[in-house]
């Protein structure tokens, strides 16, 4: 049951190109957005779709294959944790990022 503590599965499209840095230990980080669509019936019967983004972050070979393969509108889906951190701005705010950190993905579609 502990594997199950925190653990995110997600089914969405990528919003962007993916952000590829090339750290200095000479593995790879890459960033990316997932939306997610869930689609409804309100009270008038109207079709609503809500659609949620998340920041999805992968490292060293899950990386490699996300810069080598995915690009904005690939469908993904994609398994890991939710990681919340903080940084300070420049101008010394503090800000507060929620994203997945990707253990397992699965390249869908054909977009």
């Amino acid at each position: 049951m502990n594997a199950l503590k925190n653990k995110v599965q997600l089914i969405g499209n990528l919003g962007q190109d993916p952000e590829i840095l090339d750290l200095d230990n000479g593995s790879k980080l890459a960033k990316f957005s997932v939306a997610t669509n869930e689609t409804y019936k309100n009270s008038k019967g109207e079709r609503i779709t809500d659609t949620q983004w998340h920041l999805v972050v992968a490292w060293g070979k899950t990386a490699e294959i996300v810069e080598n393969y995915l690009h904005k509108g690939s469908e993904v889906a994609v398994e890991g944790k939710l990681i919340h951190r903080s940084y300070e701005t420049k101008e010394g705010d503090k800000r507060y990022i929620t994203e997945v950190r990707c253990n397992e993905l699965l390249m869908l579609g054909k977009a």
